[in-house]
């Protein structure tokens, strides 16, 4: 039973294992300079703190942020007030023209036609109307309470932001006209040197970038954990349609509510759990309490369901009647979705790293959903495309002939609905000059979003995989429909189906939470320890201590740790994550031994030669497609320029080759500008050469270099290299699977209550509570794996993204 508790109890990290207070200091006294030890000097809630750090900094200011809050209050007294006025003050009969209007009193023909208004009631009728119906006095009253309440928090906000404003400047000397010159990398500079020298934080003599992402993505993290071990959303089964997954922004808010900081909620404060959460004793009196909660936060959704809907409803048509009407294409644009963000996050990204990276992949994304085409759906497209043309064309004539053909009664309405209807039957029509080429786009894909389920590869070309995907990236009419539904099926997933995963959710919070010194609680997923998380089919073997249950699914522990350190090259790793770090630099030397010069790869590739030259193109999007592209090129059997044949590659070898050559000692240092807060520590650099391939392309182009973002310059190359590892680690990945291939994407997961031990049982510390060997024994969530050949990565190798215009 010592095992046991071993494994089952929550604990606290050693100090050994995150840069805490030495020993001993724990009383230490600290000088703190007059006038920042009464304002910034031992700050209580450092999360709240470092939050709004940075969405001042992402919002760009005091002013953005105040005037943004204040609009909203406004767009909120607009809804309801012209929806109240649309209901009650207007006389639709006349406005229709069902009743006669009599304005011979004036004398003049002409005034008998009916104007706006003629439909507008007067004000004492209007306020009658409003007197007598008891539901629109219940909503305006409901509607005025929360607007108060909306107005106290802005008021706080302002409050709140203005010392943060204050503290930008005196503090962290950065002026607000300078603030859009900053990058967050270095703000967090700016508050690490801050702490060593005023201490905010009293329990750690030193803040690290880990601890700062540690404050502000806390409860992130654990979210990003549980979808990653499939806890989160929940996933049921539509007759005539399969497996769904439903997460909207009402859903999402319930659920941080229930865990995190609503009444009832595990956590006793913003970064403490309850001590009750932390033993395993009382786990089942534990669930029971949660379930209660859960139910009585769905009943409490159910009951305010009509107002919400009623609300989603008028604020879905207030914003996107006119941009249907102007554009009904916009429905079938696409978009990234609420649990495709959540699956697709690393541990400790921010927002902004986060949008940045599913922009640059919107692209290929959309061009891959959009490669599927449907003969039989194509044909019917361009028939109703014909026939409503036609009638379109016909009707628009006439007007242009004669504008009083406008006049007939609804002829304005099937203008307008026959132009939808010819939009929405050309988005089914292809290109014709589209080349179907779905493995090269979903290698492109996965170059920005990292992750990828393995049986996705060899299968790019299947409905499956496209319906999968679709769940990630879905269209924006599908996503307006799951905001739209939400009030009525949010409280329905509550009482019916989260409710019953209370005893997985004590267990997970307690198995996956360790408390840091001058941190608090977080999630242990969040400390990027691969010894602890790692998986062996990750470039984690033998470094691994994890059983399956502990291990993250999809390598997100190995690509989160590799995110994080190219993203804070300032940070030092710990001893483990530095071992891991070392290791995979020694397989990219080994694999690049095999494979061509990085030089070679570019001038042999016709992208790669536009970044050698003077055009405007990109440098590290053409660096990425030039990765992308070789490998077809060596498979082809063509011959180089000097009309040698270069022997068949692999796209993670190419990959390794580039890494290879791949050193941020020729990229302006990210904190170069600014260098009196820069010297911390030196930079955390994974890959350096004498001459590398950045080195030759950068110095053909110096002046449209010097020219750009120094900035913007260093991003794009961070988010290249990061893309190339991700490559390179799945393609790896696949080589060493050996997992047989997966029936679907979404694997069942077995349930977290069921690693719960019966009285008895004995296991080593660092195993699952029960053996892992039957069929209920699967990986907690997560893609299912499939069965590659080695050498599947070099039979379909991809191509690059072409860039757009």
């Amino acid at each position: 039973m010592a095992n046991l508790d071993k494994y089952r109890e929550y604990h606290r990290l050693d100090d050994d294992e995150e840069d805490s207070m030495p020993a001993g200091e724990d009383d230490m006294l600290v000088h703190v300079p007059e006038g920042l030890k009464d304002s910034w000097h031992h700050i209580t809630n450092l999360d709240n703190f470092f939050t709004r750090i940075y969405h001042f900094h992402q919002k760009n200011g005091f002013s953005c942020m105040m005037l943004s809050e204040f609009f909203e209050l406004v767009q909120f007294l607009f809804v309801v007030i012209f929806t109240t006025f649309l209901f009650t003050c207007v006389d639709y009969d006349v406005l229709f023209a069902n009743t006669f209007v009599n304005h011979t009193h004036f004398g003049s023909i002409e005034r008998n036609k009916v104007t706006l208004p003629d439909a507008i009631l007067p004000q004492d009728q209007c306020y009658q109307r409003i007197q007598k119906n008891g539901w629109i006095i219940f909503q305006l009253v409901m509607a005025a309470i929360f607007w108060l309440y909306r107005l106290v928090k802005v008021i706080c906000n302002m409050l709140n932001y203005w010392e943060i404003r204050t503290f930008y400047i005196k503090a962290l000397k950065i002026p607000t006209v300078e603030l859009c010159n900053f990058t967050w990398q270095e703000v967090q500079q700016r508050l690490i040197s801050i702490q060593r020298e005023h201490q905010m934080c009293v329990h750690k003599k030193e803040l690290t970038e880990l601890d700062i992402y540690h404050r502000i993505l806390r409860f992130k993290n654990y979210m990003v954990a549980m979808v990653n071990k499939s806890l989160l959303p929940i996933r049921f089964h539509l007759p005539g349609w399969g497996e769904v997954v439903f997460l909207s922004q009402g859903l999402k808010y319930n659920f941080e509510l229930i865990l995190f900081w609503g009444p009832g909620s595990l956590f006793q404060n913003k970064w403490n759990l309850h001590p009750k959460y932390k033993r395993a004793g009382n786990r089942l009196e534990l669930a029971q309490h949660l379930s209660r909660t859960i139910c009585l936060i769905g009943l409490a959704n159910l009951l305010l369901s009509p107002l919400i809907l009623i609300w989603q409803i008028l604020y879905a048509f207030f914003s996107y009647a006119e941009i249907i009407k102007r554009e009904p294409g916009s429905l079938g644009a696409r978009r990234w979705s609420l649990f495709g963000r959540l699956y697709l996050r690393h541990f400790n990204e921010l927002e902004h790293e986060l949008q940045m990276r599913l922009n640059r992949g919107y692209k290929p994304a959309s061009k891959y959903m959009n490669s599927f085409i449907s003969p039989l759906l194509t044909v019917v497209a361009k028939n109703i495309a014909f026939f409503s043309g036609s009638v379109l064309a016909v009707l628009i004539t006439l007007a242009v002939y004669d504008e009083d053909v406008l006049t007939v009664q609804h002829i304005l309405t099937a203008i307008t609905i026959l132009g939808i209807v010819v939009t929405i039957s050309r988005s089914f029509i292809p290109d014709e000059h589209m080349v179907w080429n779905p493995e090269q786009l979903l290698q492109c894909v996965l170059a920005h979003i990292h992750y990828m389920p393995d049986h996705w590869k060899g299968n790019a070309n299947a409905s499956e995989t496209r319906n999968e995907l679709a769940e990630l990236f879905q269209y924006k009419a599908v996503f307006i429909l799951e905001e739209l539904l939400s009030p009525v099926i949010t409280p329905l997933i509550l009482i019916f189906c989260l409710r019953h995963k209370s005893l997985e959710i004590i267990d997970f919070f307690r198995n996956f939470s360790v408390e840091v010194v001058g941190v608090g609680d977080i999630c242990s997923f969040a400390q990027l320890d691969v010894r602890k998380h790692g998986n062996p089919q990750w470039f984690s073997e033998g470094q691994t201590e994890a059983s399956i249950y502990q291990q993250a699914e999809n390598g997100k522990t190995e690509l989160s740790l590799m995110h994080f350190a190219i993203t804070n090259p300032q940070w030092q790793p710990p001893q483990e994550s530095s071992i891991f770090i070392g290791h995979l630099k020694e397989k990219v030397q080994q694999d690049a031994t095999n494979a061509p010069s990085a030089q070679l790869i570019l001038s042999e590739t016709p992208l790669a030669a536009s970044l050698l030259s003077n055009a405007s193109s990109a440098a590290p999007d053409d660096l990425l497609s030039s990765v992308l592209v070789h490998p077809i090129l060596t498979a082809s059997g063509l011959p180089s320029r000097d009309r040698h044949f270069v022997q068949p590659t692999s796209t993670a070898t190419v990959a390794a080759s580039i890494l290879a050559s791949f050193s941020t000692s020729q990229i302006p240092s990210r904190t170069q500008s600014h260098a009196a807060y820069s010297n911390r520590c030196p930079e955390n650099v994974a890959y350096r050469s004498e001459r590398t391939i950045l080195e030759d392309s950068v110095s053909s182009s110096d002046t449209r270099f010097q020219n750009a973002s120094h900035s913007a310059l260093l991003s794009e190359y961070t988010n290249t290299e990061m893309s190339l590892h991700a490559i390179y680690m799945h393609e790896k990945h696949q080589q060493q699977s050996q997992l047989p291939r997966a029936v679907g994407m979404w694997q069942c997961p077995s349930a977290l209550r069921e690693h719960h031990v019966q009285p008895g049982a004995s296991f080593s510390a660092d195993q699952p509570p029960e053996s892992l060997s039957g069929p209920s024994q699967l990986p907690l969530g997560g893609w299912a794996e499939s069965e590659e050949e080695q050498e599947q990565s070099t039979r379909k190798p991809p191509v690059p993204r072409q860039r757009e215009a």
